[in-house]
C-alpha cells in the first residue's frame, strides 16, 4: 500500500510557518524603508521615499501601463535609434493597468502590485526552500534573498518581485509535480523578464526527469514545458511583428541600454579595469559581488542541487555575465537567480538557530543599507 506524501503546506508549517516567512519579509521591508528615509533626508537632494521607489525602470513600466506599447522604433532629433517601452516584458505593466482600473492612481498601483507580489514571493520562496531542504531552509531563503544587497527593488516599481514570485512558484509546482500550475506559472514567468526563458528551460528539464521516472501521463509535464517555452519567443515575435523587424527587440535593447551578448567580454573588462584601478567603492563592490556570486554558484553546483534549479541558475548567470550593459545593474539581475544562495541557505538550515540568526542579521545589515544607498545616493540606475 502506497504511503501518501505529506502535503507541502504541512511541511512548511501551515499558516504559522507561512506567516513567519511573510513576517520575515515584512521586517526586511520596514528596515530598508527606514534606512532609505534616513539616507534620503541626509542627501543633498531629498525627494521622499515614494519618489525614490518610482525612479528609473519604474517610469518605463508606468508608461507601458498607462499608454501601452509604441507601434515602432523611437528616434531622437538627429535620427539615432533610441530605446523605448517595447524592451519591457508585459506581465508587470498589465497588472499595473488592471489595478489602476480599480480607481488607484497608476504610480500607486505599480507599488501596490510590487508589494503584493513581494508577499507572494516570500510565500513561494518559503515553500521552495521547504520543498528542497526543509522548513528552516524556507525561512532562511526568504531572509537571505530579501536582504540581499539590491533587494530594495522588491519595494520599487520594478518587475523583480513578480518575477521571483512566479519563478519560485513554478519551481515549487514542478518539484511537487503539479504540472498545470507549473506550466501556467512558467508561461507568466517567461512573459515577465528576459531571464524567464531560463526558467522555461528549467521547467523542461523537470518535465524530462518526470517522464524518465514515470511514463504515465507524459503529456502533462511535457505540455507544461511547451507552454513555458513558448512565452519569451511569443513576446519577441510580437515585438518584431509590431515594428516590422524580426529582431526589433534586440535592436531596441542595444540602442537604449547598450545591451548585447558579447560572451562576457565586457564583464571581464569591467572586472579587470575596476579591480586594477579601484575607480570608486561602488564599482569595486559590484565587482566583488559578481565574483562572490560566481564562487557561490560553483559551491552550489558542487553540492549537486535539484537539476532544474541548477539549469535555471546557470543559464540565468550566463545571460547576466555574458551581456554588455550597465555594470551596476548586474547585481539586480543576479538577484532572482537563487542558485547562488543555496549554499548559505543550506548552511543556515543546518546551523544552530542563534548562529543562523546572527549570520543572516549581519548579512542583512550590509545588504539593506547597500540597496538604500544605491537608490538614495548613487546617481546611476540600478
Amino acid at each position: 500500500m502506497a504511503v501518501e506524501k505529506p502535503r507541502l503546506w504541512d511541511l512548511a508549517g501551515g499558516r504559522r510557518g507561512v506567516g513567519i516567512a511573510v513576517g520575515i519579509f515584512a521586517l526586511t521591508r520596514v528596515a530598508q524603508l527606514v534606512i532609505l528615509a534616513w539616507l534620503d533626508n541626509a542627501s543633498q537632494n531629498p525627494v521622499g521615499i515614494r519618489e525614490r521607489l518610482l525612479v528609473w525602470d519604474a517610469g518605463w513600466f508606468y508608461r507601458v501601463a498607462v499608454d501601452g506599447y509604441p507601434h515602432g522604433y523611437t528616434y531622437d532629433a538627429s535620427g539615432a535609434l533610441q530605446g523605448n517601452e517595447l524592451a519591457f516584458f508585459p506581465v508587470y505593466p498589465l497588472l499595473i493597468r488592471f489595478v489602476a482600473t480599480l480607481g488607484i492612481e497608476a504610480h500607486t498601483a505599480s507599488l501596490v502590485v510590487a508589494w503584493l507580489a513581494s508577499i507572494g514571493a516570500a510565500v513561494a520562496l518559503h515553500l521552495l526552500g521547504t520543498s528542497l531542504y526543509g522548513k528552516r531552509a524556507g525561512w532562511a531563503l526568504v531572509a537571505i534573498l530579501c536582504t540581499a544587497p539590491v533587494s530594495i527593488v522588491f519595494s520599487m516599481g520594478y518587475s523583480e518581485s513578480i518575477f521571483v514570485a512566479l519563478v519560485a512558484g513554478m519551481l515549487v509546482a514542478a518539484h511537487r509535480r503539479v504540472w498545470w500550475a507549473a506550466g501556467l506559472l512558467g508561461l507568466l514567468t517567461a512573459l515577465s523578464r528576459p531571464t524567464g526563458a531560463a526558467a522555461a528551460v528549467a521547467l523542461a528539464v523537470a518535465a524530462v526527469l518526470a517522464v524518465r521516472e514515470s511514463r504515465e501521463k507524459a503529456w502533462q509535464p511535457l505540455g507544461a514545458a511547451a507552454l513555458a517555452l513558448a512565452g519569451a519567443p511569443l513576446f519577441l515575435a510580437w515585438v518584431g511583428w509590431r515594428v516590422g523587424d524580426p529582431v526589433a527587440w534586440f535592436r531596441i535593447q542595444a540602442a537604449g541600454w547598450g545591451t548585447s551578448f558579447d560572451f562576457g567580454a565586457s564583464t571581464v573588462k569591467f572586472l579587470n579595469t575596476t579591480l586594477s584601478g579601484g575607480d570608486g567603492w561602488v564599482p569595486v563592490s559590484v565587482a566583488f559581488i559578481l565574483l562572490a556570486a560566481l564562487a557561490a554558484a560553483g559551491v552550489a553546483l558542487a553540492q549537486r542541487p535539484w537539476p532544474p534549479i541548477a539549469v535555471y541558475g546557470v543559464i540565468a548567470m550566463v545571460l547576466v555575465y555574458g551581456q554588455a550593459g550597465f555594470y551596476h545593474s548586474k547585481p539586480r539581475l543576479l538577484l532572482p537567480v537563487l542558485l547562488t544562495l543555496l549554499p548559505a541557505v543550506a548552511a543556515a538550515a543546518r546551523a544552530r538557530p542563534r548562529v543562523a540568526v546572527v549570520s543572516i542579521a549581519a548579512w542583512a545589515a550590509f545588504g539593506l543599507w547597500y540597496g538604500a544607498y544605491l537608490v538614495a545616493v548613487w546617481p546611476y540606475t540600478l
